[in-house]
């Protein structure tokens, strides 16, 4: 069965997912998406997913998956970025809805904003101060966290890693310093030294890719 991302190249939503495959060592094919020129609003896409986001893992013919942290969990199941002790599966859990509902709406919001989107300041000039005050309290939570084990959930490296790292280590695009947050600048560190990782411009082997520009 073939694994189909449909994704944008700078979303750290689909970052996360990408980052995951490398480590996993998982051959899939990447579609590129690009939600600025309104490709996730064409009919094909929104048969996919009605809401119109990336990104989303076709399986077959039949089968799709949206969702970026439902998708890591589909893919992490088994391995060690999940941890099989109940209590330690659900800190790791906590740490996923944090990034979707406190750190991924601050500091995601405004990088899409201020650095990917032409002209993105001024349109929502109107909300930066309140992106970067929510955005330092999630950095603050993290750096209180990271301060005393060194990886999110504890002292493993598991899926919350992935998914809160995509975000933070690009959050000078959204204007914010991470020297502030020194616990927090040296886990994205060494989350960036682990052996398989990949930054966010790698794209799959050109066999397995397909529909790149």
């Amino acid at each position: 069965m073939t694994l189909v991302l449909h994704a944008m190249q700078r979303s750290a939503n689909c970052y996360k997912v990408r980052l995951l495959l490398a480590h996993l060592g998982l051959p899939f094919v990447l579609k590129d998406v690009d939600i600025l020129r309104g490709d996730t609003r064409t009919p094909t896409f929104l048969a996919m997913n009605p809401l119109g986001r990336v990104p989303v893992v076709q399986l077959g013919a039949t089968t799709v998956l949206v969702e970026s942290n439902a998708i890591l969990m589909y893919l992490g199941e088994g391995t060690d970025f999940v941890p099989y002790d109940k209590v330690e599966r659900a800190v790791m859990m906590q740490w996923l809805f944090f990034e979707q509902n406190a750190h991924h709406p601050s500091i995601g919001e405004a990088r899409f904003w201020m650095s990917l989107v032409p002209g993105g300041r001024e349109l929502k000039r109107d909300l930066i101060d309140d992106w970067m005050e929510r955005a330092e309290a999630a950095l603050s939570r993290m750096e209180t966290q990271l301060a005393t084990t060194p990886y999110i959930a504890g002292h493993r490296l598991t899926l919350a890693d992935l998914a809160l790292y995509a975000n933070t280590h690009l959050a000078h695009e959204a204007d914010l310093d991470l020297a502030l947050f020194p616990a927090v600048r040296d886990w994205t560190g060494r989350i960036a030294a682990l052996p398989g990782h990949v930054g966010m411009d790698w794209r799959p082997a050109p066999l397995q890719a397909a529909g790149a520009p």
